[in-house]
């Protein structure tokens, strides 16, 4: 039977349904797509053709030899692996002329230097204090395009979507980067086309320990643009792993950097949200139904999860792109519960917890959360419609009941006065008559991974619903170097 905290949870999960919907779900567990076949520390993907019982026994050996720790550090010190920028002029002016970094002289660089707001007409922008590109993100942009160009001539691939952005990734696609296809399901993802002495590119949210390795012994060259943070939640739980914690992963099971997180931990369960907690505490501190349990987070658990001997010893972690507040009750969700089952002289041997939340997710949330108090008609979350962390500044705005666009591109308004755009539950909704007549006052953010040049596009459609007189890309400014830099470091 299920406990209160499961049935709970089930129906959350029930009432976000609709989101299947959408054809870019972000709540991958609430949709009736065949879930992914789910990593673990110690399983390394092997070809199907050898015998069952070999392959087995086989398999079971290296399992036993493979340290994920330790392969990730030989790795980095291998000549065919690199995680650092060159700074190469040709390819940041590249990045420059295709829109893909921060703005030097339009309307966005304008409001950075100048007080986060500019009038234009009947329209006035308040711009959040921190928005867009964050640091990790233009990092693994920049280096995507030096790869380009240090490597010329050889064939680029990408294990997944550099950033969640469609604007950004359709630019590697004209750089012929062939983006690696997940066939979905056991099939995973197909290498096939991966050949020695090719190059390829691991995203900013990073790629499972298994598919460095496999990418390793296939001799190719890795350019790693995994955000350090993310890194630095993969030694979290490595460390967990070390001083035998389970890992209690706040996140979402089939977003890839949780695909990899998990790959570089021991023991694990991921966690969505507080109602998931929840039946997690739940068991901690009355036990249950084991099987109900397993079934519940069939997922979401490490290889042979026993929730009965796996949850004595616990550490938290999180998915870099999820709500911070909600990764921080869900911390002391973990250590109240553990408080009280095992008492405070024990606590120290029962929980664990090291701090991975990412800056730039927390200050644009809570950039946010400032410009909500503003008194706006409306607002607009510029972001790809797969971002995690653009999802959450939607809620932010939506949970404000202040009416809020969700657009991934300025495609997105029009014809006249209509506007399709996504809202928090991932429903694609279209909406007639948004833009208010008269003087109005909209504000304006973008997720982690989104262009300058986005944000202005998006712009430039309002103003010119506003007045049909303006012409689109007119909003040019000369702002110092010196004052976009000062800016940036603020940012």
């Amino acid at each position: 039977m299920r406990s209160m905290a499961q049935r709970r949870a089930a129906q959350g999960r029930a009432a976000s349904a609709g989101a299947a919907s959408s054809p870019q779900p972000q709540h991958p567990r609430h949709v009736g797509a065949t879930p992914p076949r789910r990593p673990s520390r110690f399983t390394v993907p092997r070809a199907r053709a050898e015998g069952a019982a070999q392959q087995q026994q086989k398999q079971h050996q290296e399992e036993e030899r493979f340290d994920a720790r330790a392969f990730r550090r030989a790795l980095g010190r291998s000549k065919t692996y690199s995680r650092k920028t060159s700074n190469n002029p040709e390819a940041m002016g590249k990045m420059a002329d295709d829109g893909v970094g921060y703005s030097s002289s339009g309307l966005v660089a304008k409001m950075r230097t100048e007080g986060f707001a500019h009038t234009v007409g009947d329209v006035s922008v308040i711009l959040a204090e921190s928005y867009g590109f964050c640091w990790g993100v233009e990092r693994a942009v920049q280096m995507a395009y030096e790869a380009r160009r240090a490597f010329p001539g050889r064939q680029l691939h990408i294990t997944n979507e550099i950033i969640h952005n469609p604007t950004v990734n359709r630019r590697l696609e004209e750089m012929e980067v062939k983006f690696i296809v997940d066939r979905g399901g056991d099939l995973g993802k197909d290498f096939s086309a991966v050949e020695e002495g090719d190059v390829v590119i691991l995203p900013a949210f990073g790629a499972s320990v298994h598919e460095m390795k496999l990418l390793h012994e296939r001799g190719v060259n890795i350019v790693d643009t995994t955000c350090p943070w993310v890194s630095k939640v993969w030694n979290a739980v490595g460390q967990q792993s070390k001083q035998n914690h389970t890992s209690i992963i706040h996140g979402k099971w089939a977003h890839e950097e949780t695909v990899a997180t998990a790959s570089f931990a021991g023991d694990y369960v991921i966690v969505k949200n507080i109602p998931e907690a929840n039946v997690v505490m739940d068991y901690i501190l009355n036990g249950g139904d084991r099987e109900a349990f397993l079934d519940f987070f069939k997922n979401a658990t490490s290889e042979g999860f026993d929730p009965d001997t796996m949850l004595e010893r616990v550490g938290v972690a999180n998915q870099t792109t999820m709500l911070k507040g909600e990764t921080q009750e869900i911390g002391k969700l973990v250590e109240r519960t553990m408080l009280r089952k095992y008492g405070p002289t024990e606590l120290g041997k029962h929980f664990m917890i090291l701090d991975t939340i990412c800056d730039a997710t927390q200050v644009r949330q809570d950039a946010m959360y400032k410009l909500v108090e503003e008194d706006l008609d409306l607002i607009v979350v510029v972001g790809g419609y797969n971002s995690s962390n653009t999802s959450h500044l939607q809620e932010i705005a939506e949970d404000k009941g202040i009416p809020s666009y969700w657009l991934d591109t300025a495609q997105r308004v029009g014809p006249g006065n209509t506007v399709e755009f996504q809202n928090a539950a991932h429903d694609l909704v279209t909406v007639d008559d948004w833009l208010p007549a008269g003087p109005i006052k909209v504000g304006v953010t973008s997720g982690a991974s989104t262009p300058d040049k986005v944000v202005e596009d998006v712009l430039d459609k309002i103003f010119a619903l506003k007045d049909p007189t303006f012409e689109a890309g007119s909003l040019q400014f000369d702002v110092s170097k010196e004052a976009l830099e000062a800016a940036k470091e603020g940012h």
